[in-house]
């Protein structure tokens, strides 16, 4: 859940299939997308912290996340999700937490809302759902924004704009056999309004002030963590090809396709390893707001926007205690195609080091405080579990 840095709005919120669940990607989106864990974290049962796992799990209880906002793209500010925690139909409520053990996914539903001292604002109701041993997933989500942001284009010269809509976000996945793979399709739609404070960028083109973004896609997923919410061993790879046409509700045609895989090791008893590679791609009349940017902590998004994106992260975790950890990371990116060529295209850096608390020990959900140095700035970010999505 990123935070923010000292500087006022200068990053975009994760557009395209973000602008759907754009809220709670700023503040909790390792909910909407990671959405529980299947194994519990080694330490796990020999924690003995403060532990909300019979409350959430067994009780019906619903768990008030507060949103803190130092968000350099939108500015300070607060909010609140209210989230409801359940079980599947099949699954052992008196499950114990021993180490190894698989846990069940909890079904999530949730609202969500925020503003910020930018008189950024934004508001969504979610719902995740596993059947059948979880071999079939859904996750949806739709809000309002209405987001006051920054795009830079060719120079690097920052450029205020407001971007607000209605956004929609559905993905029904489907396990292949006994196998990690999932592979189903996603629909998501955005309905927005963009204005420039100060006039349209010369490097923008043909602009267009309302438009409906509409995609269609295919979804292909191989999972093996120990836990989806944090991590520490295994692999979490995604491949998505989507296409915006005018059957489906779009104004403009183009395609995106998006790879990205994330790897955990765990070096020793209490150190683990991770590692992230990502990258983004674009063809065709997108709109700007929807084009492929680096996400790195530390690092203002939609900064380093182009056509394409290439990103690159490393993260090493000491687990100092059953329920505390601390960490640094560090990585570089590009964005290139149009405005720059890879080779000309700027780099962007991040690196930094946070701390995380066990917070739901059933389900392996954690919170803490990132604090990372970019390209001319800090930030600090506040997280819920790990922030690879």
């Amino acid at each position: 859940m990123p935070g923010g840095s000292s500087r006022g709005r200068s990053r975009q919120p994760c557009l395209q299939r973000r602008a759907a669940i754009v809220l709670l990607a700023a503040s909790m989106s390792p909910l909407t997308v990671a959405i529980a864990g299947d194994n519990l974290p080694e330490a796990a049962n020999v924690s003995t912290g403060w532990d909300m796992s019979n409350f959430l799990l067994r009780g019906n209880g619903v768990l008030p996340v507060p949103i803190f906002i130092t968000e350099p793209a939108i500015g300070y500010g607060l909010g609140v999700a209210l989230l409801h925690f359940s079980l599947p139909d099949n699954a052992d409520e008196n499950q114990p937490a021993s180490a190894g053990d698989k846990t069940s996914r909890p079904n999530i539903t949730g609202i969500a809302g925020f503003a910020t001292g930018t008189h950024s604002w934004g508001a969504a109701a979610l719902h995740t759902h596993s059947w059948d041993d979880d071999r079939i997933r859904y996750t949806g989500v739709i809000g309002k924004i209405n987001l006051h942001l920054t795009y830079y284009g060719f120079q690097q010269q920052a450029r205020s704009y407001q971007l607000d809509g209605f956004a929609m976000f559905h993905e029904l996945l489907f396990r292949i056999g006994d196998s990690r793979w999932y592979v189903g399709p996603r629909y998501t739609f955005f309905d927005s309004h963009t204005r420039f404070d100060f006039g349209v960028p010369t490097d923008h083109g043909n602009f267009v002030a309302e438009q409906r973004v509409a995609k269609g896609g295919l979804v292909t997923s191989y999972d093996s963590r120990d836990n989806n919410f944090y991590p520490s061993s295994g692999t979490y790879a995604q491949f998505v090809a989507e296409f915006a046409r005018g059957g489906l509700g779009s104004t403009s045609d183009f395609e995106v396709q998006s790879a990205k895989a994330f790897h955990w090791m765990p070096i020793g008893e209490r150190w683990v390893l991770g590692l992230r590679v990502d990258s983004g791609f674009s063809q065709g009349d997108i709109p700007f707001f929807a084009q492929p940017f680096v996400i790195l902590r530390g690092v203002p998004a939609a900064k380093y926007q182009d056509r394409n994106q290439l990103t690159t992260e490393a993260e090493l975790r000491w687990n100092a205690t059953p329920d505390w950890s601390v960490l640094g990371f560090a990585g570089v990116g590009r964005a290139y195609g149009n405005l720059h060529s890879f080779s000309d295209a700027p780099v962007a850096y991040g690196f930094g080091a946070g701390f995380r608390y066990l917070l739901v020990r059933k389900i392996g959900l954690t919170m803490g405080i990132d604090v990372a140095r970019g390209p001319g700035q800090n930030a600090f970010y506040i997280q819920i579990g790990s922030p690879w999505r």
